[in-house]
């Protein structure tokens, strides 16, 4: 090889191991830490508003080689072959792909500040009135109608609310307080929001709990907070709807076995 051939040659494999280096920010027993991981390391911590400084990169390298240096030994031990340890990685990898994911789908379809407020008129549409209500809470329809006939012939709700299975408002006469009809089960609430002020229903209403009695005392109409209070409330239960909705999607058109 001619004395040129030969200061070609080297100048080629000074040109390879300086660019691998500088791909590098530091090799550990053979092993290169790549200059990207220390890059998306200072990335992270520039969105959890730390300034990046030659200092800040120069104490990430450090940490990364350390990491290596106990990553390598870990190795040689031989402790990822060992099925608990498996496990733990194997659980921690997928718990980070499902956050990836749910943030990714977030992102591919975002909630519209439309959607949020549509929300916040529906639900006050159902709370826009305020019911007093009392109840007396029975175990079957005869005795619901039975206390619909005492009633009727002038008992005192309050009186016979006391026997009532429901301890929490027997005590009070059967007073349930003021409440929008959302608050109720369906068949009470609809029960109770086609009364008007001071009727007693003629029939009992079913719930899972028992057969109820119903008069409704008072109305009123309720104090509603304002869309910008609870607009980041809404975002978020709606946004849990939204991604509880795709996971069922998913979850339908898996073949499962």
């Amino acid at each position: 090889m001619t004395s040129i051939a030969r200061l070609s040659a080297a100048i080629c494999l000074l040109t390879v191991v300086t660019t691998a280096s500088a791909q590098n920010i530091a090799v550990v027993n053979g092993r290169p830490i790549p200059k990207e991981r220390a890059d998306l390391f200072l990335k992270e911590l520039e969105k959890q508003g730390q300034q990046v400084t030659p200092e800040l990169a120069a104490l990430v390298r450090q940490e990364l080689v350390d990491r290596e240096i106990l990553l390598q030994e870990a190795e040689r031990r031989g402790l990822p072959a060992k099925a608990d340890i498996k496990f733990q990685i194997d659980s921690s990898r997928q718990q980070i792909l499902i956050q990836a994911l749910v943030q990714n789908e977030i992102e591919r379809s975002p909630l519209k500040d439309a959607d949020i407020r549509a929300e916040y008129d529906r639900l006050t549409a159902q709370q826009s009135t305020e019911y007093r209500a009392r109840h007396i809470l029975v175990e079957t329809e005869d005795q619901a109608k039975d206390t619909i006939a005492k009633l009727q012939k002038g008992a005192k709700f309050e009186e016979l609310a006391k026997a009532s299975k429901d301890p929490g408002s027997a005590a009070k006469g059967g007073d349930l307080d003021w409440a929008s009809a959302s608050t109720f089960v369906k068949p009470f609430a609809d029960a109770m929001a086609s009364l008007k002020k001071g009727q007693l229903a003629d029939k009992p209403v079913q719930t899972q709990f028992g057969w109820h009695v119903i008069r409704l005392d008072d109305t009123r109409a309720a104090k509603l907070p304002d869309f910008e209070s609870v607009k980041e409330q809404l975002a978020e239960s709606l946004q849990r709807k939204k991604l509880g909705d795709f996971q069922q999607a998913l979850k339908n058109k898996a073949k499962i076995k």
